[in-house]
């Protein structure tokens, strides 16, 4: 690895344009932002004194992901894994000091999770494992061009860190990872964009690492089927498609439930960093999301705009006051 060289050769997607200038300022301004020599295809942002942003490509020809590295007494919690391009782990070893490292998944997506083989253990919520246990040596295929770099996003290959087994450590709803003294994070379980998927409450900085589940750009709600890497980005090796575990909580009902309880808890974080865009979000975002989320359980018809996608699959949009939209499919909504 010489330097940061990856770099999109082709959007495949067209983003909302605040959360675009929004990077873009972060990107060419924030005084704290850094490169590493152990890993110069991350880029480095601190945002509390003990809170790191670690921004990498996403290799699918998305904008980027977001990891997170919190600092505690006596360990540091690393918070998603990103692609697995590049050193991370020398990175987050880096950034903690040498401190015993927590790695944990806020849901098992390739832009989150692929890097989770750097590492002996993941934590992530108990419905997760399944979809983690799926990884493979061949689960880059995708990303490839066969030639040494990537389809969308141009790096070296050598860069990707080899794909190794780990343990896998399914958690409980609430779980508790303490990072010394009084220092605790709680897993808190959010469903909807994955059926694991969750957020970590950083109880001292009352900050709510949310993953995928709240975000400014758009909110997606899983289909429940799943196809090979020849029909789309995972990891089955099969040709047919196959119904996700746990496909229950992957819905837009199993989404309001979760964050409903969560709106009962809005007292307890101030702020919410997602997986991607804009960070620092204002904890309200929760309960406006929630009305929209009611809006669609209550009429499935109730959107604002709808698009042909993948394969002439019709996703339906639902906007978000002060955040995005969450985008749906009819079979998403789930059974009352």
């Amino acid at each position: 690895m010489e330097s940061m060289k990856s770099s999109v050769k082709n959007r495949r997607e067209i983003y909302d344009p605040k959360s675009v200038s929004w990077m873009n300022l972060l990107r060419n301004y924030n005084k704290t932002k850094k490169v590493y020599d152990v890993d110069p295809y991350a880029e480095v942002y601190q945002f509390r004194d003990n809170v790191y942003a670690i921004l990498t490509d996403n290799l699918d020809g998305g904008y980027g992901s977001w990891i997170f590295l919190v600092n505690g007494p006596e360990k540091s919690m690393l918070i998603d894994t990103g692609w697995g391009l590049g050193n991370l782990k020398g990175l987050a070893e880096q950034l903690s000091g040498g401190q015993p490292l927590i790695v944990v998944n806020t849901h098992n997506h390739m832009d989150h999770a692929y890097g989770n083989c750097q590492f002996d253990k993941v934590y992530c919520h108990k419905y997760s494992v399944p979809y983690l246990k799926m990884q493979n040596p061949e689960m880059w295929d995708y990303v490839l061009d066969g030639q040494g770099s990537g389809k969308w996003v141009e790096f070296d290959e050598k860069d990707l860190i080899p794909f190794k087994p780990y343990e896998i450590a399914g958690c409980e709803d609430h779980h508790i990872f303490n990072l010394g003294g009084d220092y605790d994070v709680e897993l808190i379980w959010l469903a909807g964009h994955t059926a694991g998927g969750c957020g970590f409450l950083d109880k001292k900085n009352r900050i709510l690492f949310c993953g995928d589940a709240f975000i400014s750009m758009r909110i997606g709600i899983s289909a429940p089927l799943m196809m090979n890497s020849k029909g789309g980005p995972h990891w089955l090796k099969t040709g047919a498609m196959i119904e996700k575990p746990h496909a229950e909580f992957a819905t837009i009902r199993a989404f309001r439930d979760q964050a409903a309880e969560l709106v009962k808890r809005l007292d307890e974080f101030d702020t919410i960093f997602p997986g991607h865009f804009i960070l620092d979000l204002n904890s309200r975002v929760v309960r406006h999301t929630v009305d929209a989320l009611n809006e669609i359980v209550a009429d499935p018809d109730d959107f604002d705009y709808e698009e042909k996608r993948f394969e002439g699959t019709v996703t339906r949009f639902k906007m978000v006051r002060e955040l995005g939209v969450i985008a749906y499919l009819e079979s998403t909504v789930g059974n009352p």
